[in-house]
């Protein structure tokens, strides 16, 4: 399985999520924020509604409801 990675800063994570970015943020600066990767859901879930991810000795659940919104569980 590849799954197609890419970066992005805080300031555009933020965007995406719908957040404005604070003036007096410490990251206010794109030159300076670090970069967060990123990967598509679709890629994540491989066409399925669901997935489960192992963190440490915890399994969590990753689904796609009804009304395509993403919900993690543990």
């Amino acid at each position: 399985m590849q799954l197609r990675t890419s970066r992005i800063t805080w300031s555009q994570a933020m965007n995406a999520l719908g957040h404005a970015a604070k003036a007096d943020a410490p990251l206010s600066s794109t030159r300076d924020a670090p970069t967060i990767p990123s990967i598509e859901s679709i890629d994540l879930l491989q066409g399925g509604r669901e997935l489960l991810i192992r963190h440490g000795s915890s399994i969590y659940r990753l689904r796609v409801t009804a009304s395509e919104k993403l919900i993690l569980t543990k």
